[in-house]
């Protein structure tokens, strides 16, 4: 009896310590490891009870099941698989969380990339036909963060006709539709259509 009581408190240590580490490292409380031995080397966790994070606690998403985790994980680690570990080393990013319902203030969104921590938090449940867009899409934010001096807004913008406006916000708009457009005559339409690069 005094070994199985041994056994146990050493095993809720191991467990509480493996979560401590994970939390010292990314700063997110309640995750677990999905997978820490592939070939570009990004660390794969997952939450195992919700969690919220933020100064203001404003960031919010909540645990799946194994049957999620384990379809997602194979749909985000076949994207990611096309980018490098040397890409990856180089814009930042190192671990990737999996999660259902994230959102900030409440408003939901498919992810949130912080290329500070090296962390993209990616949400199971974000709309299945363009999921894999989301990564990809996510993933520029964490280049587009790490790398402001390319991404000059104002230099941006020029490439845009004159009366073009971008709205305020993301969500201060009813433009919310995820669909790639037929003829966007925006920046790359025009460059392609002029085979300028």
């Amino acid at each position: 009896m005094r070994i199985f009581k041994l056994v146990l408190i050493s095993f809720f240590l191991i467990t509480s310590a493996n979560s401590n580490s994970i939390y010292n490292l990314i700063k997110i409380p309640n995750l677990e490891i999905y997978e820490l031995k592939t070939p570009n080397k990004l660390k794969y966790f997952y939450a195992i009870k919700p969690f919220r994070l933020g100064i203001q606690k404003n960031i919010a998403c909540s645990n799946s099941d194994k049957k999620k985790y384990d379809e997602k994980y194979k749909i985000i680690s076949n994207n990611l698989k096309r980018y490098s570990k040397e890409f990856l080393r180089k814009i930042n990013l190192k671990y990737i969380v999996m999660c259902e319902n994230l959102s900030i203030s409440g408003i939901n969104t498919a992810g949130i990339p912080d290329h500070v921590m090296k962390t993209l938090i990616i949400d199971l449940k974000f709309n299945e036909k363009y999921f894999e867009r989301a990564i990809h899409h996510e993933l520029f934010h964490i280049i587009n963060d790490g790398y402001k001096e390319l991404f000059d807004e104002d230099k941006w913008k020029k490439f845009n006709k004159p009366n073009f406006e971008y709205a305020d916000c993301s969500t201060c708009s009813k433009k919310l539709g995820l669909d790639t457009y037929e003829n966007t005559n925006g920046f790359f339409y025009r460059i392609f259509k002029n085979n300028t690069i």
